[in-house]
């Protein structure tokens, strides 16, 4: 079993700034990417921003230059440093986490979203 815990959503006036944060725990053997995913109001979810162990990242054209992602492997944790937000950012933010399992099985894990709410 592994668990990931989301921190660090909330209420954010437009043009403000918001860091979350993700760790994971568990039965976890290693983890090769983290990464932040969000759902908007009767949208699908989309892919924000990844992180892999080899400290490759990967971001939506959507939030470019505005987010950036860090993974901190020895600690199994990511997070989403977040400028410029903009009131279409509002969603709830998952973090996913894809290794392998101290068994050795895929690992493919969601934390349970924390919401970021962007006023005009």
């Amino acid at each position: 079993q592994v668990q990931l815990v989301e921190s660090g959503g909330g209420l954010v006036q437009a043009g403000g700034s918001l860091r979350l944060s993700c760790a994971a725990s568990g039965r976890i053997y290693r983890i090769n990417a983290m990464g932040w995913y969000r759902q908007a109001p009767g949208k699908q979810r989309e892919l924000v921003a990844t992180a892999t162990s080899g400290a490759g990242t990967n971001y939506a054209d959507s939030v470019k230059g505005r987010f950036t992602i860090s993974m901190d492997n020895a600690k199994n944790m990511v997070s989403l440093q977040i400028y410029s937000l903009k009131p279409e950012d509002t969603a709830v933010y998952y973090c996913n986490a894809k290794g392998l399992t101290s068994w050795l099985g895929a690992l493919d894990a969601w934390g349970q979203g924390t919401l970021v709410t962007v006023s005009s």
